[in-house]
């Protein structure tokens, strides 16, 4: 298991500040400087601004550290990844009004106040808080600051200081530890509010989340023991201009800290691996298995669990307005609901929270947590519960009796015509059949030599005929989400159709408990083989990616508008695009499409299938899915093509938004050439990727009617007409998923045992 160094730290000291000091808390134009050796100290004398040397460095940096503790605490730094290397540093005021930090005969700036705001007597004061302000000292306002140095956090959260974002401006202040004792500068290990629909902080390693709080439930974050010394206050804020946490003192005669420090800590899980095998030799991609696989269409139900931590919430829809009950009938409504919970816990409870597909990192909290209900198979259900439900079935049976009997024959009326219609698509399919033994020589018995990969249908082998014709063959998997219904699916709909960006399925066995599909072999894998890594990514430079993103669009088009049916594919994701030997792009995996037939544009649906990070919002949530629907993740695909970064799991340093919010972000602060990946800065045609980052955004419209038609994004790629401005994609993480909210409850710091439970769902 991977070691990572974090801990927070917590410091309560017995002291006393009452007594004034003749110090100096400020300095202006008249006082000039503050040179090495020269310092500030707050009007109590609680907190000192100067200059100092971290453990054996020999760098000298600006900070802040308490005043009155014989170890030198330092709370904040300013020039943390800018050392001065001599005693030459000296902080003083610029024409502009702004403080900078200077070095060397040169005057070398290291560090300045970033105000943009002018002030007639410019003033920098150090506060008792222990922040160091930059305000108008004519201003009556002794509160309006021009610059804080609270907004600027290092490793250190203090009392009265914000941790979270600043809607309007997009000011996201987190902690990021030192790099050691010896060096302030930014480490890998970050402590930051994450903007999802249910907001929460979290740490990361990197790129890595690694540590969550769990969302806060109007008390606390359910993430957190309850039992603790009545020392420290957490509250919560957030509304459409700011979302942020803060932590007080309960005791004004305690001062406390906060640090994200770096050391060396483990962290054990227990879960159910889904391969004991893989498990066995160290391969833990794999995850976690449901004991019971759960089917929509029988009667799933939800089991409570208390005291638990609340699953990670990138997935997660909330409507404060709602009740539980409420909130029960909107996830049973949807398939791919795994679980829903309260927003806020107090009075009895209100608002709801539900969490589409896997439920990550969930944890058994001693004394503390909160109440979650987790979807589970009806046979799961507890035989109270089962009881309670018979007889309200039974009831409701006696009442609606007759207009089972009308729904009866109506049911059976449809299923005739349904199967009269199924036998004559069979018997107009004509398609060939292999036979087992054919194909279990071919891929020499499924051999792990010959396993190419494998996919949400199960694993995937090369093969080679008899007439040295190379193939590939789609194995279903027992544990599969899919089945024999999907793989029929996927041989009506792609049988006869026709398309050079379509791959083309040879044939099937099903014979016994094997249910095989076998499509023409792809020597190059699939898109995502080459554009998420960093060496395979070099040999598509922009050209051939263009080229894939037309060849994908041109398929698409083909199954919406040009083929005997109109079929919406449900899954477009890179790695269900193939590549053939000229790196010729060809969608596959149709077992969850579906087809329009006639005048039909669009369909819903109670069992939401897919891969999340790529479904359209209406789909996601209300299952409303139409060719618009593809049109969204050919958005995601494309924007994937181009910067070479999944849209799952997408991490930036500076903003806690996914691949589709970043790419938003840059467009409106007109920088989207940003996006353009490592791989094909130098082979791109600038002009060309600008058009085609323009066209994905318009692809990712939240409102389906907004989109483009797969053959207006076809003309868009193959001309330079003007193209539209697009408006604010879906699933971009904005501020319009925040309301207001403002509270805080005691909450303890403990080191707790933790045990995290991870579950599963397919795909």
């Amino acid at each position: 298991m991977e070691k990572f160094s974090f801990f927070f730290i917590t410091t309560f000291l017995l002291l006393s500040f009452s007594k004034t000091t003749d110090a100096v808390d400020a300095i202006n134009a008249q006082t000039q400087s503050i040179s090495d050796g020269k310092s500030l100290v707050s009007k109590y004398g609680n907190f000192e601004l100067g200059f100092f040397t971290p453990g054996n460095s020999k760098n000298r940096y600006l900070g802040i550290w308490y005043k009155n503790i014989p170890t030198k605490t330092v709370v904040w730094v300013a020039n943390r990844d800018k050392p001065i290397n001599d005693s030459s540093g000296f902080l003083t005021m610029n024409s502009t009004g702004n403080f900078v930090l200077l070095m060397d005969q040169n005057k070398t700036v290291v560090w300045h106040t970033n105000s943009s705001k002018q002030a007639q007597s410019p003033i920098l004061q150090l506060l008792d808080s222990g922040n160091l302000v930059l305000r108008d000292e004519k201003d009556e306002n002794t509160e309006n600051y021009l610059w804080q140095s609270f907004d600027y956090p290092c490793d250190t959260l203090l009392p009265g200081m914000k941790l979270g974002w600043d809607l309007r401006t997009g000011l996201n202040r987190r902690l990021t530890a030192w790099k050691s004792e010896d060096d302030p500068s930014p480490g890998d290990l970050t402590w930051e509010m994450e903007l999802h629909s249910f907001p929460e902080p979290a740490m990361w390693m990197g790129s890595k989340e690694y540590l969550r709080s769990g969302p806060w439930n109007g008390i606390q974050y359910s993430g957190k023991p309850t039992k603790a010394l009545p020392l420290l206050k957490y509250s919560f804020f957030s509304n459409e201009d700011e979302v942020y946490t803060m932590i007080h003192m309960v005791n004004s005669s305690l001062i406390g800290r906060m640090i994200l420090n770096q050391t060396s800590s483990f962290r054990q899980s227990l879960i159910w691996p889904q391969s004991q095998e893989k498990w066995n030799t160290n391969d833990w991609s794999q995850g976690c298995v449901r004991n019971k696989p759960l089917n929509c269409q029988k009667n799933d139900g939800f089991a409570k669990y208390e005291g638990l931590k609340l699953p990670d919430t990138t997935h997660t829809w909330v409507n404060r307005s709602m009740n539980l009950k409420e909130c029960r009938a909107k996830c049973l409504s949807n398939c791919s609901c795994m679980a829903y919970a309260n927003t806020d816990v107090r009075e009895g409870g209100s608002g709801c929270a539900i969490w589409f597909g896997d439920l990550i990192d969930i944890k058994q909290i001693p004394g503390g947590g909160q109440e979650l209900y987790i979807r589970v198979s009806a046979s799961e259900i507890g035989k109270d519960e089962k009881w309670k439900v018979g007889v309200i079935v039974a009831a409701a049976a006696a009442i609606i009796l007759g207009m089972v009997f009308i729904s009866y024959f109506i049911w059976r009326r449809r299923t005739y015509f349904e199967g009269e219609e199924n036998e004559g698509q069979k018997e107009d399919l004509e398609f060939p059949s292999f036979d087992l033994s054919t194909i279990a020589s071919a891929t020499d018995n499924f051999s792990l030599h010959n396993k190419l990969g494998e996919g949400g249908f199960g694993p995937v082998y090369k093969g080679r005929l008899a007439d040295g014709q190379e193939i590939a063959v789609k194995r279903l998997s027992r544990t599969s989400g899919q089945g024999l219904k999907e793989l029929k699916n996927e041989v009506i709909l792609i049988a006869k159709l026709q398309h050079r960006n379509l791959v083309r399925l040879l044939g099937c066995c099903i014979q016994g408990e094997e249910n095989l599909l076998i499509y023409e072999f792809m020597p190059n894998k699939s898109l995502d083989f080459f554009i998420f890594d960093e060496t395979r990514g070099k040999l598509l430079d922009w050209s051939r990616r263009f080229n894939i993103i037309c060849g994908i669009a041109r398929g698409l088009l083909y199954l919406h508008q040009d083929s005997r049916l109109r079929i919406i594919h449900r899954d477009l994701k890179a790695s269900n695009v193939l590549l053939d030997s000229g790196m010729n792009p060809k969608i596959s995996d149709f077992g969850l499409a579906r087809t329009f037939g006639g005048d039909q544009t669009e369909g819903n649906t109670n069992r939401v299938v897919g891969t999340y990070g790529y479904m359209a919002p209406e789909y996601a949530i209300d299952g409303q899915f139409s060719v618009k629907s593809d049109v969204f993740s050919f958005g995601i695909l494309m924007l994937e093509i181009i910067s070479g970064k999944r849209s799952k799991g997408f991490y930036h340093l500076n903003h806690s938004v996914n691949l589709i919010g970043h790419a938003w972000r840059l467009w409106k602060e007109g920088r989207p050439l940003e996006l353009i990946g490592e791989c094909i800065r130098k082979s791109c045609i600038e002009s060309e990727v600008l058009r085609c980052i323009q066209i994905s955004l318009l692809c990712m419209q939240m409102r389906p009617e907004d989109r483009p038609t797969m053959s207006s994004v076809v003309q868009m790629l193959g001309s330079e007409c003007p193209l539209p401005q697009p408006t604010e994609p879906g699933f971009s993480l904005g501020k319009n998923s925040h309301t207001g909210e403002s509270t805080s409850t005691t909450h303890e710091l403990l080191s707790v045992n933790e045990v995290t439970i991870t579950l599963l769902e397919a795909r």
